[in-house]
């Protein structure tokens, strides 16, 4: 094995410690790279859909986390009355609604 790295590169010196400095550095990396590739876009994508939520109006064309399409007849605090079908409402948490559609978009289904 001495063709990819040298034997004297390979092994520490005897009695030798690792320096806490690269240790201390490996775990700020690891935390920063956690940090910019799954806490930053959640805390994102959770603000965007506390602005969907909050911006929810009658008659509103929305999809559900469910899959239900629907249309929004009225809202009661922190739920939502969907009109699915004709005289078919169904009513919801305002959090389980996932998209709001174009206009139009329930009648092109």
């Amino acid at each position: 094995m001495s063709f990819f790295i040298p034997s004297a590169w390979a092994q520490a010196a005897p009695g030798a410690e690792p320096n806490p400095m690269f240790t201390l550095l490996l775990f700020g990396g690891l935390f920063l790279f956690m940090y910019l590739m799954v806490i930053r876009p959640q805390q994102k994508r959770r603000k965007e859909h506390a602005k969907l939520v909050a911006n929810l109006g009658k008659g509103d064309e929305v999809a559900t986390t469910a899959g239900i399409l629907g249309r929004i007849t009225r809202i009661e605090g922190n739920y939502v009355v969907l009109e699915v079908s004709d005289k078919v409402e169904l009513k919801l948490q305002r959090e389980a609604v996932h998209a709001v559609l174009p206009k139009g978009t329930l009648k092109a289904i």
